[in-house]
């Protein structure tokens, strides 16, 4: 949140346990306030009650631990990479002990074509689990708008 940015105060009423609770919550997270709580809350609902909208814009990330041992799951993953080359942003995949990794991929598009791609990484067989975050903001355009992208794959 800028400085510049107008605040304007709220109140609510708790029940004595629910504020209990808040309190123990944000002392345990190290939240510097009850409100910083509160806002942190509220965005995420915020955030979920959006995704609900299939037609809103949001960026974020798409999160799969997967066995990269399984027969042809890397090659399928960068298939399904590049059937959704509009939406998938970037990948970035760390290979870790036991022959596993975690991949995280950088999506942008409307929610309910950003679900479809996340249910057709993490429904792969040899995907151990996966998920996707999104959040209110853009990533901006990284081609201007109207011009035309050519791919020229053959010539590589």
């Amino acid at each position: 949140m800028s400085s510049k940015e107008q605040i304007s105060r709220v109140s609510i009423s708790l029940s004595p346990g629910l504020l209990h609770e808040l309190d123990a919550m944000v002392a345990e997270k190290g939240y510097a306030s009850r409100s910083q709580a509160i806002q942190n809350i509220l965005h995420q609902e915020l955030m979920a009650c959006r995704q609900e909208n299939g037609d809103e814009l949001m960026a974020g990330v798409i999160i799969l631990f997967y066995n990269n041992a399984a027969t042809n799951l890397q090659q399928k993953l960068a298939e399904l990479q590049y059937e959704n080359l509009a939406e998938v942003i970037s990948s970035l995949h760390v290979n870790l002990i036991r022959r596993q990794t975690l991949e995280v991929l950088l999506v942008q598009g409307k929610v309910k074509k950003l679900q479809d791609i996340a249910d057709q990484f993490i429904t792969q067989p040899g995907v151990i689990s996966g998920r996707l975050h999104l959040i209110a903001s853009l990533i901006p355009p990284v081609h201007e708008k109207g011009r035309e992208l050519t791919l020229d794959m053959e010539a590589s």
